[in-house]
Formats: structure tokens, C-alpha cells, sequence
């Protein structure tokens, strides 16, 4: 079945600017400036009053009603994003042997490297290079702790879904060997 005509609507808060144009959305606010390219979907965007977006999409089928939604998440993330940041909390999860890990920031990137030493007691050293954007540091107030944060939600999770996934356990039983770096906390850097 087609859907002649759907709609989403999406407010914008005071001090964020959006600019669209084809389809490249940038979002500037007081944190910074997030850009996201959406040409690959066919949705058009309108701006019916002020602070307002709108997101619409013609004669289109059940899934290209539904990328109306998820333009509008990603949107309504990045407004979150340039406001108030994003902050994952990590926490090294081990029963024997001590997770090391050290942070450092690479000279000619800028980019931040975190490195994973004694997993489960292996010799092999894990490197993990944290997306552009993403700020690494080592908790000063809970122990084995690391927080993540950044603007950009996308980069801050798939930040955290790396270091999460170099650490998976392999040849032994997972619901024994639970050691790990795992996601303890999701939240905004600027608390409300």
C-alpha cells in the first residue's frame, strides 16, 4: 500500500542553528558543529515555521514511511548532541587476572588510543583508536573505570562497541569467562 503523503515534525530549541541543503544536515550549537550526509534517502525537508523542521516523504511504501522516524532521530540526536554531548561509562569487568588499561593521545591524528594489557592473563596488547570527536579518560572517582564523551552520539557508541568487542572471550565459555569492558552507564555530558 502507498502512503500519499506522510509527515514528522521536529522543534528546534533556542541557541541551535539547522542548515539543510541537499540534504547534507549541519547542526551548530553551543558544544560544536555536527554535519550528516542523508542523500542517500529520499525525503524532503521543509521548514513550515520558525524553529521547526519538517520531514516528508510522497507516495512512498511501509519502509520508506519508516525513514521518516529515523531522519528525525538522527536529527533530533544531533540537536542532543551539540547542547548537551554524550557520555558512555565503561567498566573493566575481570575475576582473576587485572585489566590494564592506558590512554594516549596520538600526535599526528589527535586522536585518542586506548590500550588494553592483561586480558584474561594473554601477552597480546589491544589497541583501540577512538572515532574523531571522542574524548578517553580514565575515571577519577569509581575504580576501573573509562568514560567516553563527544558530541556525536554515532562516534561515542561505536567508540564504546569497539573496545567492547576487542575484549570478547574466544575458545572458552562465555557464561563463565564473563571479563570484559562493558557499557555500565549512558548519559548526557551536560547534566540537567
Amino acid at each position: 500500500m502507498k502512503y500519499i503523503h506522510s509527515q514528522e515534525l521536529l522543534d528546534i530549541p533556542e541557541g541551535v542553528k539547522v542548515a539543510i541543503k541537499t540534504r547534507i544536515v549541519t547542526v551548530e550549537g553551543p558544544r560544536g558543529k555536527l554535519t550528516k550526509d542523508l542523500g542517500h534517502l529520499a525525503v524532503n525537508f521543509g521548514h513550515p515555521k520558525k524553529n521547526t523542521i519538517s520531514i516528508e516523504i510522497h507516495h512512498g511504501n511501509r519502509k520508506n514511511v519508516a525513514t521518516l522516524r529515523t531522519v528525525r532521530s538522527i536529527i533530533q540526536n544531533m540537536v542532543i548532541g551539540v547542547t548537551k554531548g554524550f557520555k558512555y561509562k565503561m567498566r573493566y569487568v575481570y575475576a582473576h587476572f587485572p585489566i590494564n588499561v592506558n590512554l594516549d593521545q596520538s600526535k599526528e591524528t589527535g586522536l585518542w588510543e586506548v590500550e588494553i594489557r592483561n586480558f584474561i592473563g594473554e601477552k597480546i596488547v589491544r589497541r583501540v583508536v577512538m572515532q574523531e570527536g571522542v574524548d578517553v579518560e580514565l575515571s577519577k572517582n569509581q575504580k576501573d573505570e573509562l568514560v567516553l564523551s563527544g558530541n556525536s552520539l554515532e562516534r561515542v557508541s561505536q567508540s564504546a562497541a569497539d573496545i567492547q568487542q576487542i575484549c570478547k572471550v574466544r575458545n572458552k565459555d562465555i557464561r563463565k569467562f564473563l571479563d570484559g569492558l562493558y557499557v555500565s552507564e549512558k548519559g548526557n555530558v551536560v547534566e540537567n
